[in-house]
């Protein structure tokens, strides 16, 4: 097994690495660890726009990221450990989560920490969760990863996360909001991210005789960040992957009250329909048309309405209004 600590704190680089490591060790046993900067990570089969607070986001600098496995979306920061075991897929049972938990709460158990795993994929304690898994299947091997919130900024990551479900009608899957916990409250003083680093990586050594640390060489980094830019980095992955959903919201502006329905498919507008009680000039329908093969971007949105006069559709309003109704 190797041991590997990644230099980096951008969650482009460590999600691209975790897929980047199943063709550099295609047999090799992992064990991967990294710290986030504020960034939101989302499962595969999940709908962004839907899952996050996109203009606190946007205010807050926090990335957007899509992982490779499923399940639901969390929030990283410095205060949050990720750990990632990479193994031979079928050497362990796909469904179980027990086996690749069992470090961390062997570990936490020894520093007094009452952890359980419970239910699926969940490690709580005392009936809060701090640590959530998912996993994949790929090239012949199987990645199980999950948190650990350690001193998370909880206030952010409640901000962050915290959507209208009014908004979005899909089928992509949705995250079950449980209520969390940084174990700060539990651990001895002092204990940080970085100090339950090394002594889960202890406890790895410990259990895996022959296990060695290994470091990213100059390649490796090129090669991630040669992912990072081709898909992770990319709206295309983060945002335009996501499963097809409506999208409806309503909003009132000096100009009156204008509600937008959206048909989008991976991320593109195929149907737009807005309604109100603003006095038009020109058509509607004109502004509908011309949403229509648009991203559900603002960027996209934002240059379409430097190129249109929007007083013909609504009347006296402003593109940040607009821009308003369509996120």
């Amino acid at each position: 097994m190797y041991i590997i600590d990644s230099p980096s704190n951008n969650a482009y680089f460590n999600i691209a690495a975790e897929e980047f490591l199943l063709t550099r060790f295609p047999t090799q046993d992992l064990f991967l660890l990294y710290v986030n900067a504020p960034s939101i990570i989302v499962g595969k089969f999940q709908n962004t726009l839907a899952e996050i607070n996109l203009d606190y986001v946007k205010e807050k600098g926090i990335k957007v990221v899509r992982r490779m496995s499923g399940g639901g979306t969390v929030y990283h920061d410095l205060g949050n450990l990720n750990f990632s075991f990479h193994t031979a897929l079928g050497k362990h049972d796909f469904m179980d989560f027990s086996v690749f938990t069992e470090p961390v709460l062997t570990l936490l158990n020894r520093l007094g920490v009452p952890a359980v795993l419970q239910g699926r994929n969940d490690l709580l304690v005392d009936g809060r969760k701090f640590s959530g898994n998912a996993k994949l299947a790929r090239q012949g091997k199987m990645i199980q990863h999950g948190t650990i919130l350690i001193d998370s900024e909880m206030e952010i990551l409640a901000q962050a996360l915290k959507v209208n479900p009014l908004k979005f009608i899909d089928k992509a899957t949705k995250s079950n909001r449980a209520r969390v916990v940084n174990l700060k409250e539990y651990l001895p003083g002092g204990t940080g991210t970085e100090e339950m680093k090394n002594l889960l990586t202890e406890e790895i050594l410990r259990n895996n005789p022959g296990a060695k640390r290994y470091s990213l060489t100059e390649d490796d980094v090129a090669r991630i960040q040669k992912l990072v830019a081709e898909k992770y980095e990319t709206w295309d992955w983060n945002f335009g992957f996501s499963p097809n959903y409506n999208y409806r919201k309503a909003i009132k502006v000096p100009a009156g009250f204008i509600e937008v329905h959206l048909d989008v498919v991976k991320g593109v507008i195929e149907k737009a329909k807005i309604f109100g009680d603003f006095f038009a000039a020109h058509p509607i329908e004109e502004l509908e048309n011309r949403l229509i093969g648009k991203k559900h971007e603002a960027n996209d949105l934002r240059e379409l309405f430097s190129e249109l006069n929007l007083t013909d559709y609504f009347g006296k309003v402003s593109a940040d209004e607009i821009i308003e109704a369509f996120f």
